[in-house]
């Protein structure tokens, strides 16, 4: 196979140095080029075709989102996004993953890529290899996705059980396979938790950006809090997110604890945490790199919870619904379009309903 053809875009020699290099060492990447700002960045991706661009977020001439809307509209190819972990790092980066970028990896600063060189290039060498096996002039993800639009809100006349919960998993590229479906909830649904591997910086501006676009009430998660209906709830970049059930209500339980399958948060501790309300429960594992939650959604299934996968067609990176659908933890495998519908249609069921449904070829 050839090898991945990266272009380096950072207007920072040391970042573009430290990027060289990690990527110069694995015989599956070649380094075509490097550029310290967009205008030259344009020139270099139409000599050097590079197969993947790692890309600043805040560039000197062109900021990155200019230049990202440029390059989907007229060469739409897979792009990782750097980026600071501050407020505005995260608003910038939360938009180039609307625009159409793949994913982003944190941008360290020198003092934390001396401490953690190693973790950062695994992390980026993982997210560029799954970044060049996406067809991205025609993945339709971001074509399906819209701003909230109030005729978009689905009926709904109400959960038949209460305690109804559903529980989402995705990773740092599933922001907007997330967004097209909490958009298309009505403010009477049943309550959401999620868990996405996103910093601690971004998670909070992720659930206010969202929550503008949306019928239902979407927060960032807080220990203790009651899980009511009509809210969502998003796990903080730095914490585990728990569900507990005490005296015949829900609460979110934040966790402070290590990480697993490399991720905090992690999808398969809030998948573990809710087997004992398993019966009560729909799950849905998203796009996103890797396996976590693939395990837990094969526990939710085999005590008999509704899991949902979405399906590769409409998967940005079918890494942890595939390795879901390589276990057969999923009871029903939908399009990302089709599972707000599929959601609601599942709440509506009475619990002899929905063992039915589960039985249902």
């Amino acid at each position: 196979m050839k090898p991945i053809k990266v272009l380096i875009i950072d207007d920072s020699s040391v970042i573009r140095a430290v990027i060289n290099e990690v990527l110069k060492g694995d015989p599956e990447i070649e380094v075509v080029g490097e550029a310290k700002d967009p205008i030259i960045a344009r020139d270099k991706i139409k000599n050097l075709n590079p197969d993947v661009l790692t890309l600043d977020v805040e560039m000197p001439k062109m900021d990155g989102i200019t230049f990202l809307k440029n390059l989907m509209r007229l060469r739409p190819m897979p792009v990782v996004m750097l980026s600071t972990l501050t407020t505005k790092g995260a608003d910038t980066t939360l938009e180039a993953l609307e625009v159409g970028a793949i994913d982003f990896i944190a941008k360290p600063s020198f003092e934390e890529l001396i401490a953690s060189k190693a973790d950062f290039k695994t992390t980026l060498l993982r997210k560029i290899k799954f970044a060049a096996s996406i067809d991205h002039k025609n993945h339709q993800l971001n074509s399906v996705i819209t701003k909230h639009d109030v005729n978009k809100v689905l009926a709904f006349s109400g959960s038949k059980r209460s305690n109804h919960l559903i529980a989402i998993g995705a990773s740092t590229g599933g922001t907007e396979a997330i967004k097209a479906i909490i958009t298309q909830l009505p403010s009477n649904s049943p309550p959401v938790v999620i868990t996405i591997h996103i910093p601690q910086t971004f998670s909070a501006r992720f659930a206010e950006r969202i929550n503008d676009y949306c019928a239902v009430n979407v927060q960032e998660g807080r220990h203790g809090q009651k899980i009511k209906e009509g809210n969502v709830y998003i796990a903080p970049g730095n914490m585990h997110l728990k569900v507990e059930s005490k005296g015949g209500s829900l609460f979110c339980i934040l966790e402070d604890s290590a990480k697993v399958n490399r991720h905090k948060p992690s999808v398969d501790v809030l998948f573990n945490s809710l087997e004992p309300l398993a019966s009560n429960l729909q799950a849905v594992l998203l796009t996103g790199m890797g396996q976590d939650g693939a395990e837990g959604l094969l526990n939710l299934k085999e005590n008999g919870a509704m899991t949902i996968i979405q399906d590769k067609a409409s998967s940005l990176v079918w890494g942890m619904p595939g390795s879901a659908h390589a276990l057969n933890a999923h009871t029903k495998e939908y399009t990302l379009t089709e599972i707000p519908k599929q959601l609601l249609k599942f709440s509506l069921l009475d619990r002899s309903a929905m063992k039915e449904a589960l039985n249902a070829k």
